[in-house]
């Protein structure tokens, strides 16, 4: 159901507006939360492909921070920089796949934050009993590439080399190998973040104390080329199933002397079965973002008590349709998206993004700049024929010129039992901007179908909305000409108040 965000209109359904009240003079926190993104190695991100241009416009015209990158498996020849071990006096190290991307990404971001997650480890580093193959063709997806878990080198100087070798490439102007020659780049780049590894749950399926040494192991190398670098850990796809890892890696008492514990990380996908339809999908996800906070809220309690001047980055915020989970099967054929779920996961990530910000989370990453046919089409967002935004784009673009760290959270009065955030299918939360304290509101419909919201103060503000009418376009605007709007299905808004 596509509906306008309207001002006055009477909700579908409901016999009175539901009320949301702020209470504006009581401050509960400050916001450290910063809404952002993901990029991750495909084909079609390759110069010359149809989606280049604008994918990489839409980035630069996000100007956002803690933008994360990653090169990662399914694509070897895209993402690991010296893909045979050294022989016959010779090494195989060659950027001339990875730089194209890499340098099209640093440079759409050049003036804020990054982080980068080469996450792929040459896989001649890991015993096998065979050596793994991977495709000539470098835009072929291969799902095998990352086999086995006992390092050649148990000390993980190799993998560590590796990566420090990595660094001084893009930081320092090239390196010089294991051979002792010496690789030009001329590539000086400022890299404030990188993050060991990614979802070393399913990528080696690394137990935390390996995977805290060679952490280690990786921090040591790569400080040593560049001092002033931040790290980020742990990085699991699904934490709820190893809290272990996180009272391992945070106890400090687990790792080397002098070795940063700065940030942690860990995702979310909102699953869906295969059964659920798109009416059942709005009900799944919320109540799989709802299971996700609290999860979050015990991680916090860990954090807090064992190392708590690190900070945590939620950096894959998503959905992956069930249709996505058979994408590597023989024959399969990707089923057509329906317009509204690019609303649904929109809403769902700016639902998790108020309620992060609320806990003090640092980074709510939204997943992933682009996605297509074969490579989870339904985390994507731009579309996989040209690279332009659809509206889970449009929903970050709102959230971040809007919301930002600085902002004073406000009471929102809420109600129940226990206090729900989602009362009545409509979530809100205020904040006084950090740039002059404007009294701004986020509303969020986690329904397919209109609600009539009543916002004491509101007549006379101005509303920027995406919605299912508003589609891939930017943000839509207007002024409230009363206190009561209606919030068309998936809607996401922000009342700016007079």
């Amino acid at each position: 159901m596509a509906m306008a965000v309207a001002a006055g209109a009477p909700a579908l359904g409901a016999e009175q507006p539901l009320k949301v009240t702020a209470s504006w003079d009581k401050v509960t926190g400050v916001s450290k939360t910063t809404p952002t993104l993901q990029v991750v190695v495909n084909p079609p991100l390759r110069r010359g492909t149809a989606v280049h241009d604008n994918a990489f416009k839409a980035l630069r015209d996000l100007q956002a921070d803690y933008v994360r990158y990653v090169p990662w498996l399914p694509y070897p020849r895209l993402g690991v920089a010296e893909l045979e071990p050294p022989k016959d006096g010779k090494t195989s190290w060659d950027f001339s796949l990875i730089d194209p991307m890499t340098i099209d990404f640093l440079e759409a971001t050049k003036g804020h934050s990054v982080v980068l997650n080469f996450s792929t480890i040459p896989q001649w580093m890991v015993k096998t009993e065979k050596p793994v193959s991977y495709p000539a063709d470098p835009n072929l997806v291969v799902w095998d590439y990352t086999q086995g878990s006992d390092f050649r080198d148990p000390s993980f100087k190799e993998v560590a080399d590796y990566y420090a070798r990595l660094l001084a490439w893009y930081t320092q102007g090239g390196f010089t190998d294991e051979l002792g020659k010496r690789h030009e780049s001329g590539h000086h780049y400022s890299i404030p973040y990188w993050e060991v590894l990614n979802e070393v749950d399913f990528e080696h399926t690394l137990s935390p104390e390996a995977y805290t040494r060679l952490y280690d192991a990786v921090v040591e190398a790569m400080r040593r080329v560049q001092p002033g670098l931040k790290f980020v850990g742990v990085s699991l796809a699904q934490p709820a199933q190893k809290p272990e890892f996180f009272e391992y890696f945070l106890n400090p008492k687990n790792h080397k002397p002098g070795i940063p514990l700065d940030y942690i990380s860990y995702h979310h996908y909102a699953i869906p079965a295969p059964d659920h339809t798109p009416e059942v999908q709005q009900h799944t996800f919320f109540a799989q973002a709802d299971g996700f906070l609290n999860f979050v809220r015990a991680v916090e309690a860990i954090r807090k008590r064992l190392s708590p001047e690190t900070g945590t980055m939620i950096n894959e915020i998503g959905a992956i349709s069930a249709d996505d989970v058979d994408q590597g099967e023989p024959g399969h054929v990707a089923k057509p998206i329906p317009a509204s779920y690019w609303n649904l996961t929109g809403a769902m990530y700016a639902y998790l993004f108020g309620e992060l910000t609320r806990m003090g989370i640092d980074v709510a990453g939204e997943s992933q700049l682009v996605g297509y046919p074969t490579q989870f089409p339904s985390v994507t967002m731009v579309d996989w024929d040209a690279g332009l935004p659809n509206a889970r784009y449009r929903v970050l673009q709102l959230l971040k010129d809007s919301f930002g760290p600085g902002d004073k959270l406000v009471d929102m009065n809420r109600k129940g039992f226990p206090p729900s955030p989602l009362s009545n299918f409509v979530y809100s939360q205020g904040v006084l901007t950090r740039d002059g304290g404007k009294r701004r509101l986020l509303l969020v419909n986690t329904r397919d179908r209109a609600f009539a919201v009543s916002v004491p103060g509101a007549k006379g503000a101005q509303m920027d909305y995406v919605d299912q009418t508003t589609a891939s376009a930017p943000p839509a605007s207007r002024k409230l000409d009363s206190e009561t709007v209606t919030l068309g299905g998936y809607a996401v808004a922000v009342l700016t108040l007079p």
